[in-house]
């Protein structure tokens, strides 16, 4: 069990800017340790990057990728990646990394950008389904929430573009959220994924 609470989740989100799920990850990290955590996400450049979330984004990048291959779908993706500046929208890392990206949703076919974009009625149908096929299970009522959290996260990763796992590990070993978070960092700029457009034509 862990040695921590949803309110020490949202303690350590208000005092460095991170997001749930790095939050968590930091506590899980460090034994619930508040300081220890916050200490774990700057070590990360997490809070640095969340810090600046909040500065203006008006330049960027469009990413694309089309998969055109005999006997296949045509499959064509647009990703737009936000900067601050002009300046970091044209450097190679930042456009490499749009289209990157792009190639990746062509792969992975996500269907929600983030996970604030999932309709809540999403949400709580899949966790009704969730605890109803744990009780199936025959899984004792005291485990189910635990078990619900678990596979929502699972289902998070299968469908939210920032949660999934980078499809090319030979390039980035992490989730596509964690790789945005990383080139902020080294940017030193507010970047984040604001559009993604998937199109599928055709059949296998």
């Amino acid at each position: 069990m862990a040695d921590f609470t949803a309110k020490d989740v949202q303690a350590l989100r208000k005092s460095t800017g991170a997001g749930m799920m790095d939050a968590k990850k930091a506590l899980e990290a460090t034994g619930g340790d508040q300081d220890k955590a916050a200490d774990y996400l700057r070590e990360k450049g997490i809070a640095k990057a969340a810090k600046r979330s909040g500065r203006e984004q008006g330049e960027g990048v469009v990413g694309v990728y089309m998969h055109n291959q005999a006997g296949r779908p045509v499959i064509g993706v647009l990703i737009g990646l936000a900067s601050e500046t002009d300046f970091v929208a044209k450097s190679p890392d930042f456009i490499a990394a749009a289209n990157d990206i792009a190639m990746h949703a062509a792969a992975a076919k996500p269907v929600w950008l983030r996970r604030d974009d999932v309709p809540q009625d999403e949400v709580t149908k899949e966790m009704d389904l969730i605890a109803a096929e744990a009780r199936n299970e025959g899984k004792p009522d005291d485990i189910i929430e635990r078990i619900v959290d678990g596979r929502l996260n699972s289902f998070y990763k299968e469908n939210v573009l920032e949660d999934q796992v980078f499809v090319r590990s030979d390039r980035f070993e992490g989730t596509v959220g964690e790789m945005v978070q990383q080139l902020a960092t080294r940017m030193g700029e507010n970047i984040s994924i604001s559009k993604m457009a998937i199109v599928e034509i055709g059949a296998v």
